[in-house]
């Protein structure tokens, strides 16, 4: 009979991840949103006049995506670049739909949160903690 491996806290939470991943993957896609899409908004919103490379850096993607993520949203009138001329450097921005898309993603996360909070109640204060001593360390090795 084949050894069990020994517990991975790595992969215990990358399993974790994956499954709440797709949660809210399946939750958004009725708002028209991937997660991606959701995390781009959301730092455009963020990060008022950001810029196309700034977006990527943190979006963790290139420039071309984000550049073909934001016409998309241009196009359903989620955002708007301030500058909107050539040669100049872009300043993106969320507009009021925008907005209102992003307040019915907030709604859909904070139920996921819930959910999660009632499955995992022993994760979620360490959870926390380790993301604030993340924050004020600014380590995420």
């Amino acid at each position: 009979m084949p050894q069990e491996p020994p517990f991975s806290p790595t992969v215990a939470l990358l399993t974790l991840s994956r499954t709440w991943d797709a949660a809210l993957a399946d939750a958004l896609k009725p708002l028209g949103l991937s997660t991606r899409k959701y995390g781009l908004l959301g730092h455009i919103r963020g990060t008022p006049g950001i810029s196309f490379s700034e977006l990527a850096r943190r979006s963790r993607i290139t420039v071309q995506s984000a550049h073909s993520t934001v016409a998309a949203f241009a196009a359903a009138g989620l955002v708007e670049d301030a500058t909107a001329h050539a040669g100049a450097a872009s300043r993106l921005r969320v507009t009021d739909a925008g907005e209102r898309l992003l307040a019915e993603a907030a709604e859909v996360v904070a139920a996921l949160d819930a959910r999660f909070a009632a499955v995992h109640p022993g994760l979620l204060d360490a959870l926390r903690a380790e993301m604030e001593a993340m924050v004020r360390g600014a380590t995420f090795s």
